[in-house]
């Protein structure tokens, strides 16, 4: 049996046992999510099409990986007015696995994956906070510059970085290659955008 479901936009074609990848969906590896929206259903020339979706069909997928689409690059120049601005985006994907086609309401007959606790380590009551809060970077002494005055910066951007402890143009004109690696990771800004900003950081650290 196939069955053509819609999720993030997209329309997939997508029988028992398939993987592939969609936009995020909230779940931990190995849990069993389902997807509500069946725009059709079927075994051979004995096809059920919604208007637009199958009442009561769904299908119960199992989450494999949590992960990243490429990077993807936006430039826009404005001529003889001295303005560029390079945003980068990096879509958030989740590769499942089709678990089961369901009908007539029927809930999944998979439970999820059992998870494995981790060994709970002895720490003290007050370090553990600390520790779960730790920014990339150490934030330097005195008050921040003006982030914002980064072309490709908004006020939301320069928050973020305020919090991993980036708050002056010098910290971002001094940014190594592995820096931007690390930032890239763990945060929404691609390696490109942010070595753009270095560029211009060194113009407004002078």
């Amino acid at each position: 049996m196939f069955a053509v479901i819609k999720t993030g936009g997209k329309q997939y074609r997508v029988v028992a046992d398939d993987v592939l990848k969609i936009e995020k969906v909230a779940g931990e590896v190995g849990d069993i999510v389902t997807l509500g929206e069946v725009l059709a259903f079927g075994e051979g020339e004995n096809v059920t099409i919604g208007a637009p979706l199958v009442s009561g069909a769904s299908v119960a997928v199992e989450v494999v990986a949590q992960g990243k689409a490429p990077t993807v690059i936006a430039f826009k120049k404005r001529r003889r007015q001295n303005s560029r601005r390079t945003r980068g985006h990096r879509q958030l994907l989740t590769t499942v696995r089709i678990s089961e086609i369901l009908t007539d309401g029927a809930k999944p007959s998979k439970k999820a994956a059992a998870k494995k606790e981790a060994p709970k380590a002895e720490t003290k009551k007050d370090d553990a906070p600390a520790a779960a809060a730790a920014p990339l970077f150490k934030a330097p002494k005195g008050k921040g510059d003006d982030l914002t005055e980064i072309k490709g910066i908004g006020p939301v951007a320069a928050g973020q970085l305020n919090e991993q402890g980036i708050t002056t143009f010098k910290q971002i004109a001094a940014l190594s290659d592995k820096d931007i690696a690390k930032i890239d990771e763990a945060m929404p800004f691609s390696a490109d955008q942010i070595s753009d900003w270095r560029e211009q950081a060194k113009e407004l650290a002078k």
